[in-house]
């Protein structure tokens, strides 16, 4: 019997408008592997699409958008729980839209 991965990587990326929100102020508490918290954003006029990107209730930016389509959709129709975010890098000595990468990993809730 082949045991099923628990989790997959399902998106790679510097996180979106970091440096326009309140993620330079958090920069100094993030670690590598800390998890983050997606929140969805349907009234976003810039983008339907929009998932914001949390960590301790503090607003860092937002999963770029060739990314959030299909994360915003299986979101919006209630599964959230398959989807784990996290901090991948932290490099404070880069340009400002490069300082944070995040993965987003699909969760297995198969039981």
């Amino acid at each position: 019997k082949v045991m099923s991965e628990r989790s997959k990587s399902f998106a790679d990326f510097h996180i979106a408008g970091f440096k326009h929100w309140d993620g330079i102020f958090m920069l100094s508490s993030l670690k590598v592997g800390q998890k983050l918290e997606l929140r969805t954003e349907f009234d976003n006029p810039m983008d339907p699409n929009a998932v914001a990107i949390y960590l301790e209730g503090t607003k860092l930016g937002y999963i770029p958008r060739e990314y959030n389509s299909v994360i915003a959709q299986l979101m919006y129709f209630g599964h959230e729980d398959v989807f784990e975010a996290f901090v991948l890098g932290v490099n404070p000595e880069t340009e400002p839209w490069k300082q944070v990468r995040a993965g987003v990993r699909v969760r297995d809730v198969r039981g």
